[in-house]
Parts: C-alpha cells; sequence; structure tokens
C-alpha cells in the first residue's frame, strides 16, 4: 500500500509514519505549512506546524530512509480554519479550529491531493481505530480513553475513513509510544505535546481577536434583560466564562455570575447563576455521519462536546433537517458553534456543529 504519513514533528505520528514502514507499506512522510509567517518559532508546547516542527519531522524521515516533502497548505488553512475561526466569533459562537482544520486540511485538501498522486491511505498518529462493520468501515475509540482522539476525527465521513491509517489506535499508553520512539533514536521522543490554537501560539485569543475584530464597548445583562455592566467586546467572552467579567458589584445572591450567552449583533453579554449553564437539548443543521448513517432517526446514544470531557448518555434524532441531541442530564456549559460528536458504545457515529441550545433553567419571572 502507498502511504503518505502526515509527519507534524510530533512524536505521535513519528511513531505512526515508523510502524507504517515497518508494516511493509511504500512510505512518503509529508510536512504541512500553514502559516506563511516564515518566522513563526514554537513557543514552549504551545501550537504546532513552526518552523521547528518541521525540522524535527525532516529528521524522523531521514532516519527512516523515506522521502520528506513539506506541502504549502497556508492559502487553504486561513481560509478554511482562521477566517472560519474570525467570522465565528463574530456571530458569538464558540469554534473548534483543530475540528475544522481536520475537516477541511488534513483529511480534505491532503486527502484530495494524495489520491491524486496516487497514494491509497494517509497515516496518522491519532489514536483510534478502524473496524470493518457490517456496512464498511466504522470509525471507534481507541484502546486508551485518556488519550482516546476520536472526537476530533468525528467530522470524518465513509469515503475518508477509506483512505485513513492510524498505526497508534491499539497502543495502550502514550508512554509506550514515546518509550518506542525512544529505542528508535528520535530526538522527539520527549518533545511535549502541543496544545492551544496553532495559529495563536502565545496562547492570547482574546488579543488576537481584539487585533482581527476590533474593540467596542457594550452591555453586560442579566437573565432578566436589566443592564448590570459594561464590556470592551463580546467577542472576548465565552459561554461558561467567570473570570474577567468585573461587573463590580455582586449578584443579589451572592454567588458567581457565569457568560450564559453571547449576542454579537447586539454586542451584549448575558450573564446568570452556574445552575443556568445546564443545557437540556443542543441541535446542528451541519452533521455528518462518520461512517454508514444509522437506519433509525431516532437513537439511543452518547454525546461528547468536548475533546477531554465524559461522554453523556442521550437521545438522537432527525428533526427538519436538524441532528437533534437530547441528553438524559443536562449538559453544562455549552456554547453554539461546539462540536457534538455522537456514538454508540466506542463506535463514532456522527456529528453536528451545534447552532441551537435549550436552556434546562427558565428564567424566572
Amino acid at each position: 500500500m502507498r502511504v503518505l504519513a502526515a509527519m507534524s514533528g510530533g512524536v505521535d505520528s513519528a511513531v505512526a509514519a515508523a510502524r507504517a514502514v515497518e508494516a511493509g507499506h511504500e512510505v512518503v512522510g509529508v510536512h504541512l505549512a500553514l502559516s506563511r509567517a516564515g518566522g513563526t518559532l514554537r513557543t514552549g508546547s504551545r501550537g504546532c506546524c513552526t518552523v521547528e516542527d518541521a525540522m524535527d519531522a525532516r529528521r524522523v524521515a531521514d532516519k527512516l530512509g523515506i522521502p520528506f516533502y513539506v506541502w504549502d497548505f497556508s492559502e487553504r488553512f486561513r481560509d478554511d480554519v482562521i477566517d472560519d475561526f474570525i467570522s465565528e466569533y463574530q456571530a458569538g459562537r464558540t469554534p473548534n479550529p483543530c475540528m475544522r482544520c481536520n475537516e477541511k486540511i488534513k483529511f480534505a485538501a491532503l486527502l484530495e491531493r494524495a489520491i491524486e498522486l496516487g497514494f491509497d491511505a494517509i497515516c496518522t498518529g491519532h489514536y483510534a481505530t478502524l473496524v470493518d462493520g457490517e456496512h464498511g468501515l466504522e470509525l471507534h475509540r481507541s484502546s486508551e480513553e485518556a488519550k482516546d482522539q476520536s472526537y476530533v476525527l468525528g467530522v470524518l465521513n465513509a469515503e475518508q475513513l477509506e483512505h485513513c491509517y492510524f498505526p497508534l489506535g491499539t497502543t495502550p499508553s502514550k508512554q509506550i509510544v514515546r518509550a518506542e520512539a525512544e529505542a528508535r533514536g528520535f530526538s522527539v521522543a520527549k518533545k511535549p505535546d502541543s496544545y492551544d490554537i496553532c495559529f495563536i501560539p502565545d496562547g492570547d485569543t482574546r488579543g488576537y481577536l481584539a487585533e482581527k475584530m476590533g474593540m467596542e464597548k457594550g452591555e453586560i445583562l442579566d437573565r432578566s434583560g436589566d443592564v448590570i455592566g459594561t464590556h470592551e467586546g463580546a467577542h472576548a467572552f465565552t459561554v461558561g466564562q467567570r473570570k474577567g467579567l468585573n461587573i463590580g458589584h455582586p449578584a443579589p445572591d451572592g454567588k458567581p455570575r457565569f457568560v450564559l450567552e453571547i449576542r454579537p449583533v447586539q454586542n451584549q453579554v448575558v450573564v446568570g447563576p452556574k445552575e443556568a449553564l445546564a443545557v437540556s437539548r443542543i441541535s446542528g443543521t451541519r452533521y455528518s455521519w462518520a461512517g454508514a448513517a444509522p437506519r433509525d432517526t431516532r437513537f439511543a446514544c452518547e454525546v461528547q462536546i468536548r475533546a477531554h470531557a465524559d461522554p453523556v448518555p442521550a437521545v438522537a434524532s432527525l428533526e427538519d433537517g436538524s441532528l437533534v441531541i437530547t441528553p438524559d442530564t443536562p449538559l453544562d456549559g455549552v456554547a453554539t458553534g461546539q462540536t457534538a460528536v455522537v456514538y454508540v458504545g466506542t463506535r463514532v457515529v456522527g456529528q453536528c456543529t451545534i447552532d441551537t441550545t435549550v436552556s434546562a433553567v427558565p428564567v424566572a419571572a
């Protein structure tokens, strides 16, 4: 099998590429240049896809004796990920750029080019497994729940799964992968994991948005619609946020206030008690199935709304062009723009970008 190994410069993709070579596949390594800022450097363990990462990936490829290339996907990344990130915040939603990158770049743009060049599959260092099911390939959780990355792959469709290769899916722990990298002599064996948003390497999302979108004063409201304070820009807030509200006086009951809603058109932020963050229903029109679509339009499942959140038992249904998910117990602090991934057992069934939420706590009269 001809395999294109996506090499981020981290330890996981390095070991995945090595295992693909050992399995007897014809492997070519590729690193994606996603930024045209030539001097972009790595800051601690923040971000990925920097100059240092490209050099680390090349060193691993050289050690494996495989061809290695750097492909410039910066324009596509800007259009599909960065611009989407900004527009989602402008609309008052909280996007997940890593999900969008997997959907639009790593398993769309990269896969398209790979197929054009005659490759059979893309190999990545994701911790997830593929299983031959009754109706085709299925995407499942990895063997290690703590490292499981099936959530961020929930955007993949049946055709894309046919061209995926995840050599680390059955590996019990990250420690084993690091030990294997060290035994192979890879310099990335002890390299820290990347985190945060790769195009905001300093981690200052608020400052980044202020630079891109500007700041404009607006009102902070309580759930009854009364003005209780002001802010410097609604896009600087996220649902569930507690710190940085700067209202200046306590709530009547003395309890902390949390951001419940962001209204970008009015430039308003709605705050209230923690219990008001509970959500009894979510839905999204932008949904997809990871493999074969479910046979029933209503089925029992588990829903996960963040990469490291615990799955919650729920019922999913298709209603008027939307995937509607009703959890058995309310979800906490859900924001529109987030991704809800639906599981049945260990299998990823599908996902949706959350468009609407329904609070489990009605506004007091």
